[in-house]
């Protein structure tokens, strides 16, 4: 991206809605309930033909520092620091407020380029908020309506004028194709050699989900080394599902930061009805997820419901054990929630858990080390030939039961994919094979072809007879 644009106003002027507009993508929350936004998103934009990095933030309000209000600011201030340039959003349609003239004063301090737009010119009594705002004297506003698209063409031209034609159409180097065709024939024989080999240079795309106030945000912070999120002592602080970037020992991580899940129950407001959505789909396009358990007050019935969501998903899933810095004992502690860990989740024998705490940075590297190898658990294939050999001896261990007088068979079996792990059997009479047998092939893939911790899916077929169809001879 050639440049990057932050987005800033008082609350509820639309900055997440034309976000969501230059972006094309419905990402960032949106409520008529003023302060949905409270961390900052950054996402890939495309304006006709400009292409750059945007940057939603909170709304800006007059607040103390301590406060939840004042630290969202410090979060849009650190975004405008970021930026390249500034698009200040007010209000046409209910016009220019003492807010409003007050963080024009901050902008124009600062003296980096900045665009003023006049949202909402769409609305009946519009044009008396749209002249008010040369009082700002930060040039002439762009009229748009970020719902219905209007005024972008305009919105393109006010970008490109202020920022400079440089800048907005950087020159693309073109790399030579000799560089990437020898490349691509030095690595020819060693990709067909590694075609089933871990690949421990794919980025990793991690969701970090839990409970309200478990320390989901801090925990992102701490590995990022800086406060990126917001965070506080108010629980259900983030609303919208973060992603951030970073490295961990020359591996990049792409990590996302989720609002807390209650239960369903007592979810009834709109906004955090979304906020639990968001965060659905964020479990659902990650590879591996994070629960993040308060180890004050672990083993709640939601934290079960939201592994057990997890593991439908069919998603990796690690446990951390979070405010370790707060127990008193930890060796007996760590004893009894390895006791219940595997107690209260068989659907997923041999997950990992970690302690850690989020406040100090203490077990983050062995959260990180845990992630990977259940990573490379879930990407595990496994040969038909070595299948078949252990399926012959399960069932001469412990043979499929017999149904109407008449014993099942198991006769073939084969790896149909990974991530998750899945197999498909064929048998004899699919629809009669118990439960409980099912679940005994599934701890012994577990044990035999060590894959603890991540879902195990086993599909069964009728097998092929191949005289059906054929006339019986006379």
């Amino acid at each position: 991206m050639s440049f990057t644009v932050a987005i800033v106003g008082r609350p509820n002027v639309g900055k997440s809605t034309l976000f969501n507009r230059l972006v094309g993508k419905k990402l960032a929350l949106v409520d008529d309930t003023p302060g949905v936004t409270r961390d900052r998103r950054p996402g890939e934009a495309k304006l006709i033909d400009l292409r750059f990095t945007i940057i939603d933030t909170a709304g800006l309000e007059e607040a103390g520092p301590e406060t939840l209000e004042g630290r969202m600011r410090a979060q849009t201030e650190a975004a405008i620091d970021e930026a390249d340039l500034t698009l200040f959003v007010i209000d046409a349609k209910s016009g220019l407020t003492p807010l409003d003239q007050s963080f024009g004063d901050m902008l124009r301090r600062r003296g980096k380029p900045v665009v003023l737009v006049a949202n909402k010119s769409e609305a009946r009594g519009s044009d008396g908020g749209f002249y008010d705002a040369f009082t700002l004297g930060l040039g002439e506003p762009c009229p748009i309506s970020a719902e219905h698209g209007q005024g972008m063409i305009d919105l393109r031209d006010a970008i490109v004028a202020a920022i400079g034609e440089d800048v907005a159409f950087p020159e693309e180097i073109d790399e030579p194709e000799t560089n990437v065709d020898i490349a691509r024939t030095a690595g020819d024989d060693e990709m067909e050699e590694d075609e089933e080999a871990y690949d421990d240079s794919k980025p990793l795309r991690v969701a970090i989900v839990g409970r309200p106030n478990a320390g989901k945000s801090t925990l992102i912070n701490r590995f990022l080394g800086e406060d990126r999120l917001l965070t506080g002592p108010e629980a259900g602080i983030t609303r919208d599902s973060i992603s951030v970037e970073w490295e961990w020992r020359g591996r990049t991580v792409k990590m996302f930061d989720t609002a807390g899940m209650r239960r369903k129950a007592k979810v009834q407001e709109k906004l955090e009805k979304l906020s639990v959505a968001d965060a659905l789909r964020s479990i659902r396009f990650a590879e591996t997820v994070i629960i993040v358990f308060d180890a004050t007050i672990p083993f709640e019935k939601q934290d079960l419901q939201i592994v057990d969501l997890v593991l439908r998903e069919g998603r990796a899933a690690v446990l951390a054990f979070n405010k370790w810095d707060m127990i008193e004992e930890p060796q007996a502690v760590l004893a009894d929630l390895r006791e219940k860990t595997e107690r209260l989740l068989p659907q997923a024998r041999g997950i990992r858990a970690v302690p850690i705490s989020g406040e100090t940075g203490y077990g983050l590297d062995k959260l990180m080390q845990s992630v990977i190898d259940t990573d490379r658990v879930w990407n595990k294939r496994i040969s038909t030939a070595r299948l078949n050999r252990w399926l012959e001896s399960q069932t001469v261990q412990h043979p499929p039961p017999a149904v109407s007088g008449r014993r099942l068979k198991l006769k073939y079996m084969t790896q149909v994919k990974a991530r998750p792990p899945a197999f498909m059997i064929s048998c004899t009479r699919p629809d009669a094979l118990p439960e409980s047998y099912v679940r005994y092939l599934i701890n012994g893939l577990r044990a035999d072809f060590d894959m603890p911790g991540v879902p195990i899916r086993i599909h069964f077929k009728a097998a092929e007879n191949p005289f059906e169809g054929r006339k019986k001879k006379r």
